[in-house]
């Protein structure tokens, strides 16, 4: 743990974020170290989409500093920014699939971008399609297949360029439980594997159960309790 201590992944220096005159996010000071769990939560419209937003140029900040991985998100060129989000994988709650391409070529689309050999492409997509128990389906189109189903796709597509960072933001609020209790066990395996993940989510038996450090997001302000590790143990 110390040596995770050493290395914050993510820093975030007195960021705030507004839309108009809207506050969507205060003041907002925080590390985030390697292979930490991080769970944001917060009622609706705390910020917590926002919050993930920042962390991969979907938003830039109003004011404040965002260090990702030692690169200074207020200083990057826009040349950079496609290099940037290779440190990410995000998983969205409407899965974000392109419904006219397989569950193979969506997957594929993100080693494509990074310029993968198509051989390699082959390789790593049946690898994290049978990872996420979605290989016999891959010439299926997302419209056939259930929720739960295309979140699995999405957590594929999101591991597929082997990201530092995963960002899931709400990954299991359109599922039944079973269903998000199967997204739930990817996560945790993914961050056993090494990689941070960031999860938000105002879910409260979700955040009971599954592990990591909590930070709250209130209006747009880490409250009280923000600061503490509550951390509780993985299994």
């Amino acid at each position: 743990m110390e040596e995770h201590r050493s290395s914050p992944i993510v820093r975030m220096f007195h960021v705030h974020k507004n839309y108009g005159i809207q506050k969507s996010l205060v003041d907002i000071t925080l590390d985030i170290h390697r292979n930490e769990f991080i769970i944001i939560t917060g009622p609706s419209g705390a910020g917590k989409s926002t919050f993930l937003k920042l962390l991969y140029l979907g938003e830039p900040v109003t004011q404040g500093q965002v260090i990702v991985d030692g690169i200074n998100l207020t200083r990057i060129s826009r040349r950079r920014i496609p290099y940037l989000r290779r440190n990410f994988g995000i998983i969205f709650q409407d899965y974000k699939l392109i419904p006219t391409k397989t569950v193979f070529n969506n997957v594929a689309l993100v080693l494509e971008a990074m310029g993968e050999k198509r051989r390699l492409i082959q390789k790593k997509v049946h690898s994290v399609l049978r990872t996420v128990g979605m290989e016999h389906k891959q010439e299926a189109f997302p419209p056939s297949l259930s929720g739960g189903e295309q979140q699995r796709v999405a957590v594929a597509r999101a591991i597929a360029g082997s990201p530092r960072i995963i960002l899931a933001d709400e990954p299991t609020g359109s599922l039944d439980p079973d269903s998000a209790a199967n997204i739930m066990a990817l996560l945790k395996g993914i961050h056993q594997k090494g990689a941070t993940v960031i999860l938000a989510t105002h879910d409260r038996m979700l955040i009971e159960n599954t592990g990591g450090r909590i930070i709250h997001l209130v209006q747009g302000q880490l409250s009280e309790n923000a600061e503490d590790d509550q951390i509780v143990n993985t299994p």
